[in-house]
């Protein structure tokens, strides 16, 4: 784009070529010189005339020698040499000549050397219109800023898009004003500092709307009671309390402005958000502006899925891996149109291809409707045919939004799975119970606790029943979560008794990080990770147990020797599993009963030396107890 080429173009997929084959090809050549010092990698040697013919065939892309390829059914798209700017093709020819000339006198170091990610974050952090080899989602966007509030900015290529195209200053900062807009009501047609003060507002009140104006979306959504007061609007603009309070009320339709007048204030105060009938800007330049979706509510163009797919296939021939791109295709795109898609990505020697149909995600329609719903409303509100029609459209609407959250509670099964998981949280215990939908889904929760009293565990099963409720409803477990860990009070410390929590600020953290941890795979709540889990060799099992005993008996009576013989190797069938425990966990396990560990933590220093004192526990290691003196 700053260049003035459009992404959708001859010149400028083979610009992208060139410049991926000088990175892939440079970096095969540095693993060459790599080998030389430091030796191949692990398996050239036995792969040699594959690895070389895979160098070659890079190469010959570079040249754009088709009929050469070696060994190859699907041929790849090599460098336009006729679209490349010289100095790029010259570049690229000479690092492909230096990776196979190193590469076939020393090796590679590596297998592969280039892929091309996502780069989202990355991207971000550098100030990035775009990200890997995406194009830009739209010219217009808002960034967020971090003291609250948006900030409207337009695509960093476009101002010197338009200066390398040949546009002056003047006519560059007319397109920029029509797309991103002025910011201000001043100058603005229909609504305006004189048109508001007729209606009663002040030279302060529209001081605080032009304030609000560069970060609003629309200028709809700085006309609000948040902005203006709520003492103004309901003395000086008689506005009810019901329609401040209904998220619907359109301030500006109230004042008397038509619909066809905001929108041509919204055009001129937020901007088109596209170029597209932009002043002094030519017809042929349109295409170098175009994005991945149509931009702005009067846009029409947007990068076809043929011209994502050739700039991909344009840089596939010189990268080891795959492309992490989405391909984006229209609302109305139909499933012929998806096949099609993924023939020319396989005729184009693509590795990956990652489709994206607008509008198919769930939460996504709701982000446009306002423009859908703004088409339903008319003028006459007395004509019966317009309203027929409009209620028509509004079903028509409606039909198109896909709620994934149904306000009707799924009940559970009357008989149904779960566990019960009891741990000590700082010395009180606390019993966990789940409740399974038959699909394994959590459906409901209790909690019990010992020793509290009759007010703290009405509030506990109050709570259970109020997330059960929620989970019943559809409320997202992981929701709950993050609402909840990391909440503190009393009991708290260490828990005793979980394979994955050992520590917890308070009861309701725990129960959150146990859920986590057990239905989201959330080994990121866990102190202790599965693995370690899983290799845990300290305390006996019960089979494990009754071998050892059954061991001791057949060695004290030699005169039975057939049956406890049988009764020896069905204890062995049963789990086999058992033999894989070490002599040095029987060992620790043994000495730790014998000094008479409880295998309780101690509240003050988190030894796992707690021994009975009495009624109560003593530590050791500190000398605390847990009550008794």
């Amino acid at each position: 784009m700053v260049q003035g080429v459009p992404y959708d173009s001859e010149k400028g997929a083979s610009i992208a070529g060139a410049l991926t084959a000088i990175m892939h090809m440079r970096s095969y050549a540095t693993s060459a010189l790599m080998a030389e010092e430091l030796g191949s990698f692990e398996g050239y040697e036995r792969n040699r005339e594959h690895m070389q013919r895979v160098i070659r065939n890079h190469r010959r892309a570079v040249y754009n020698q088709a009929e050469e390829y070696e060994g190859l059914t699907i041929k790849p798209v090599g460098i336009d040499q006729e679209t490349c700017p010289s100095y790029l093709l010259e570049a690229a020819k000479e690092d492909a000549d230096l990776a196979l000339t190193l590469g076939e006198k020393h090796g590679f170091r590596n297998a592969q050397v280039t892929v091309i990610a996502p780069t989202g974050t990355i991207g971000l952090v550098m100030d990035c219109d775009t990200t890997g080899i995406e194009p830009d989602f739209a010219l217009v966007k808002f960034k967020k800023l971090a003291g609250g509030g948006y900030f409207k900015i337009i695509n960093q290529s476009v101002p010197l898009a338009l200066k390398n195209l040949g546009y002056s200053k003047h006519e560059t900062d007319e397109i920029i004003r029509y797309a991103k807009g002025s910011g201000t009501l001043d100058g603005c047609p229909h609504i305006n500092p004189e048109t508001l003060k007729n209606h009663g507002f002040t030279d302060e009140k529209v001081r605080l709307i032009n304030e609000a104006l560069p970060s609003s979306f629309d200028i709809k959504f700085a006309f609000n009671h948040w902005t203006l007061g709520e003492e103004f609007c309901k003395q000086v603009l008689n506005i009810s309390e019901e329609q401040l309070n209904d998220f619907s009320f359109d301030m500006l339709r109230y004042l008397g402005f038509t619909k066809k007048e905001i929108e041509e204030a919204n055009d001129y105060v937020c901007g088109t958000m596209t170029v597209e009938g932009a002043p002094h800007l030519k017809k042929e330049h349109l295409p170098v502006f175009d994005c991945a979706n149509k931009c702005g509510r009067t846009g029409t163009r947007y990068i076809s899925a043929s011209g994502h797919i050739n700039m991909m296939a344009a840089a596939q021939p010189f990268i080891s891996g795959a492309i992490s791109k989405t391909i984006n295709l229209p609302n109305e795109a139909t499933v012929e149109d998806i096949k099609e898609a993924y023939l020319e990505s396989w005729e184009k020697m693509l590795k990956a291809n990652a489709l994206y149909r607008d509008g198919s995600k769930l939460s996504q329609p709701l982000n446009a409707m306002s423009d859908l719903f703004d088409e339903i409303e008319e003028e006459d509100e007395d004509d019966v045919q317009i309203r027929a029609t409009r209620q028509e459209q509004i079903v028509e609407v409606a039909e198109k939004i896909i709620h994934k959250y149904v306000a009707r509670r799924q009940r559970l099964p009357f008989r149904r799975t779960g566990y019960t998981q009891k741990v000590k949280i700082g010395g009180q215990s606390v019993y966990l119970r789940t409740g399974e939908y038959d699909n394994g889904q959590l459906g409901e929760i209790f909690v019990d606790m010992h020793r509290e009293g009759a007010a703290f565990r009405s509030l506990m099963n109050c709570f259970a029943i109020a997330i059960s409720l929620g989970l019943q409803h559809g409320v997202p477990l992981e929701e709950f979560v993050d609402a909840f860990v990391f909440t503190k009070f009393e009991p708290s410390g260490m828990v005793n008794g979980s394979p994955h929590i050992k520590m917890s600020t308070s009861v309701i953290d725990y129960i959150f990080r146990e859920l986590a941890v057990t239905y989201l795979g959330r080994e990121d709540l866990a102190h202790v990770p599965p693995e370690d889990i899983l290799m845990r060799k300290l305390r006996p099992s019960e089979e494990q147990e009754l071998a050892r005993e059954v061991s001791a008996r057949s060695n004290a009576n030699a005169v039975q020797p057939d049956h406890q013989t049988q009764v020896a190797h069905a204890v062995s069938a049963v789990s086999a599993q058992s033999q894989e425990y070490s002599s040095e966990a029987d060992s620790d396990y043994d000495r730790a009963k014998q000094m008479g560990y409880t295998g309780d933590s101690c509240p003050e220093c988190g030894s796992m030396t707690m021994i009975r004192n009495g009624t109560c526990l003593k530590c050791i290691t500190c000398g605390s107890t847990t009550g008794c003196s």
